[in-house]
């Protein structure tokens, strides 16, 4: 099933998601939005901790968010920062769309829209896992 792509609604719904972000020890605040391969938009924000390694990414809640209404698949995901400028998820993240958007998802990046083959190329996925 073909989904339209709006880009200017998922900035604006990660750019509204990121004011809720939870950053009093890096005052760093994240944003993001995703559309699902049935049309919902599932949005996160970063959550710290005072246990600084213990801190949720912005992806994390989305996904989670994903997950808790419904599942489905990525199709398109736009992360920001608090200037609403497209920022590159870290590698976790990436893994984490990998696993819920699959190679073909496109990722808005600081250099464009990729799919998630150039920006994780050679991929860990769930194929690997498999027992011998």
């Amino acid at each position: 099933m073909a989904v339209d792509i709006d880009w200017d609604l998922l900035r604006v719904k990660a750019i509204e998601v990121m004011h809720h972000a939870y950053a009093p020890y890096s005052d760093f605040q994240v944003g993001v939005a995703g559309l699902v391969d049935d049309g919902r938009v599932v949005v996160g924000c970063n959550v710290e901790n005072a246990s600084y390694g213990l801190g949720l990414c912005a992806e994390c809640g989305m996904v989670s968010q994903l997950h808790s209404t419904g599942g489905g698949t990525l199709v398109a995901v736009w992360c920001v920062d608090r200037n609403g400028d497209s920022l590159m998820p870290c590698g976790r993240c990436r893994q984490l769309l990998w696993e819920n958007g699959g190679p073909s998802m496109l990722l808005q990046t600081p250099s464009g829209v990729k799919t998630m083959t150039e920006v994780l190329p050679d991929a860990f996925g769930v194929e690997d896992l498999t027992t011998r």
